[in-house]
């Protein structure tokens, strides 16, 4: 039974006395996996570009790469995830004729918008949430405790 536990903890299994939980991950080729991690504004620009001119999104997504953005490729070198990002853009905009391309240029805006860090700066943002005034009240709140530890009750 334990050698049963340990190999489902191997393939990222969680075991608990009422059964065995299966942790469960998406696999993405790599055009899909390609797709950045944009700040959600520029997620929706992209997203707006992609709806109106097929591949147009894409290949903006593309040189934010360049910049700096997270992909689900981090083994990859910028260069090549910058090169996948310009062929996805061109096989929408090759296949758009036929609409193909139209709808897959949509579902990869979607897929820009839906991203990991664009979903939390989303509900940061509409739950008014702004991380710079939280880090300055952060390191106020630190001068103040450290303010208080310094001055010692006296005697009287």
């Amino acid at each position: 039974m334990e050698q049963k536990d340990a190999e489902a903890r191997d393939r990222g299994a969680i075991s608990s006395a009422s059964g065995v939980v299966v942790q469960v991950r998406e696999k993405k080729g790599p055009l899909r996996a390609a797709i950045p991690c944009m700040p959600f504004p520029v997620a929706v620009i992209c997203l707006f570009l992609n709806t109106f001119v097929p591949g147009l999104g894409t290949f903006v997504s593309a040189f934010t790469v360049l910049c700096g953005a997270r992909t689900d490729l981090p083994d990859r070198h910028v260069c090549c995830v910058f090169w996948l990002n310009i062929a996805a853009a061109f096989i929408q905009i090759l296949t758009a004729i036929v609409m193909v391309g139209w709808i897959m240029s949509i579902f990869w805006g979607m897929d820009m918008s839906l991203s990991p860090s664009s979903l939390i700066q989303q509900q940061l943002f509409l739950h008014g949430v702004h991380l710079q005034p939280l880090m300055e009240k952060q390191s106020e709140w630190s001068e103040v405790q450290a303010a208080n530890a310094l001055v010692l009750p006296t005697e009287t």
